[in-house]
C-alpha cells in the first residue's frame, strides 16, 4: 500500500465533511501536514459526536435511542480512524489510539446502525470527552503530563535490547533531554513483570552512581530515565588517547563505589559491561551511573531468572558450564576486574599486559581458582591503589 496515497485519500474524505482545527495544538508533533490535520479533525468529530451521545446517557435498564444521522456520521469517522490505524501501523507515521477511546470505538461498532438510528446499550455511562489530551498518540512521541495538561514530544530511538527499545526526547519545559525505556509488545506477562521490577529496583536505590528513573506508565509499559551523554564504551573510545592514569583511576573508583552500594543492598547486577555503565560529562569531571538492571539477582524473588542464557563478553566464561543460576559475587568481581582493565587501557584483550602491576591485578581478578580472586569490591579497590 502506498502510505502517502492512503493519507491523501482520507484527507479528501474528511475534506468533504469539513476540517476543524480546534484540537490542532494537540497534534503539533505529527511530522506530516495532512495527517496532522486529519487526526485533529477526527478528534473534533469524536468529541462532537460523543457529546451528542452523552445527551442520551447514562442509559437505564432498557437502553436509549441514538439518532440516525449522528449514528451514520460516527460509523464513518470510526471507519476512517481504524483504516488509518491499520494502514499506518508499520510505517513511520504509526500512531496509537488512547486505550479508553479504543475500547469505546470497539463498543460503538457493536451497536451502531446505519439506518433508523441506534440502540444505546443498557447502563452505558457518559463518555469522557478529551479536550486537553490527544486521542491519537504517535508511536514516535511521548505525552508528558503535569497537573493541568500534557505536552507531546517527538522521540528518537537510540538503542534496542532483547526486551525493550530506548528513545530520547527533549522536554522543552525543563529544557533538558530524557530517555524512555519502552517494553516491546511481544513480551510475556512474566517478562513484563520483570521489566517493571527493573524500574522498581532502580527507584528504590538512592545513590549518585545509579541512573535516576522518574515515572512508570502501566498503559505503555515504559518508564522515563535521566539522559546520559555516553556509555563507558563510547566515552573510552572517544577519549582513550588523552586520559591520564589518575583520571582513569577516578572513573574506575566511581564504578566500584556504585557496585559496593549495589552489593550492600543484597543485589548482584549480572550484566556488567561497558554499555551498561553510563557517563554524564560535566565541565570538571565525568560522573558514572549504572543502568540496565534487567538481569539483577534479587534474593528470594520469583522473578530472578535462573535459566538466563550466558550473556556478555565481560562475564566469567565458567558460567557457560556452571549455569547462569550459579552466578555469585565472585562472578561479579570477575566482570568488574575486566571493567577496570578496560578503563585503565581501553582494551578488552588481557593476553599481553606489559605493566607488571596491572598484570598482577588482572591475574588475581580473573583467576580460574575462584578462592584466589578478589572476594568483594573492597579488595578490588585495594588492588587498584597498587597499579
Amino acid at each position: 500500500m502506498n502510505i502517502e496515497n492512503y493519507i491523501e485519500a482520507q484527507y479528501r474524505e474528511l475534506q468533504l465533511k469539513g476540517f476543524n482545527d480546534e484540537f490542532s495544538d494537540l497534534y503539533e508533533s505529527v511530522d506530516h501536514m495532512k495527517l496532522r490535520e486529519v487526526l485533529a479533525t477526527l478528534h473534533y468529530y469524536f468529541t462532537t459526536l460523543f457529546r451528542t451521545m452523552n445527551e442520551r446517557l447514562p442509559t437505564g435498564e432498557d437502553g436509549a435511542h441514538f439518532w440516525a444521522a449522528p449514528s451514520r456520521e460516527l460509523i464513518s469517522i470510526i471507519e476512517i480512524t481504524l483504516g488509518l490505524y491499520n494502514a499506518l501501523k508499520e510505517s513511520k507515521y504509526a500512531f496509537e489510539i488512547d486505550d479508553y477511546y479504543l475500547e469505546l470505538i470497539k463498543k460503538c461498532r457493536d451497536f451502531l446502525s446505519s439506518s433508523n438510528g441506534s440502540t444505546l446499550p443498557a447502563n452505558m455511562k457518559k463518555i469522557d470527552l478529551y479536550y486537553v489530551q490527544p486521542i491519537f498518540k504517535m508511536s514516535k512521541s511521548i505525552i508528558v503530563k503535569n497537573e493541568n495538561t500534557g505536552s507531546v514530544y517527538d522521540i528518537k530511538q537510540i538503542g534496542e535490547g532483547s526486551y525493550a527499545n530506548v528513545y530520547k526526547y527533549k522536554d522543552t519545559f525543563y529544557n533538558r533531554n530524557f530517555v524512555i525505556k519502552r517494553a516491546k509488545k511481544d513480551l510475556s506477562n512474566k517478562e513484563l513483570l520483570r521489566f517493571k521490577r527493573e524500574y522498581e529496583e532502580m527507584k528504590e536505590f538512592s545513590s549518585p552512581y545509579i541512573l535516576d528513573v522518574y515515572r512508570y506508565s502501566d498503559e505503555k509499559n515504559e518508564y522515563i530515565m535521566e539522559y546520559m551523554d555516553y556509555t563507558l564504551h563510547s566515552y573510552i573510545s572517544k577519549n582513550n588517547n588523552r586520559l591520564s592514569i589518575p583520571q582513569r583511576k577516578g572513573i574506575a573508583q566511581q564504578v566500584l563505589r556504585a557496585f559496593e552500594y549495589i552489593h550492600s543492598k543484597g543485589r548482584l547486577h549480572r550484566d556488567i559491561s561497558p554499555k551498561n555503565i553510563l557517563i554524564k560529562e560535566y565541565e570538571d569531571v565525568p560522573v558514572i551511573k549504572i543502568a540496565d538492571f534487567g538481569l539483577v539477582k534479587i534474593p528470594d524473588s520469583e522473578l530472578t531468572t535462573v535459566n538466563t542464557d550466558f550473556k556478555g563478553y565481560f562475564n566469567d566464561p565458567v558460567l557457560v558450564v556452571e549455569g547462569f543460576s550459579s552466578y555469585n559475587i565472585l562472578h561479579e568481581t570477575y566482570a568488574l576486574t575486566r571493567i577496570v582493565y578496560y578503563i585503565m587501557t581501553g582494551k578488552t584483550n588481557t593476553d599481553k599486559i606489559s605493566d607488571e602491576k596491572l598484570r598482577a591485578f588482572v591475574e588475581k581478578g580473573l583467576n580460574p581458582d575462584q578462592t584466589k580472586r578478589f572476594q568483594n569490591v573492597s579488595e578490588i579497590m585495594q588492588g587498584i591503589r597498587a597499579i
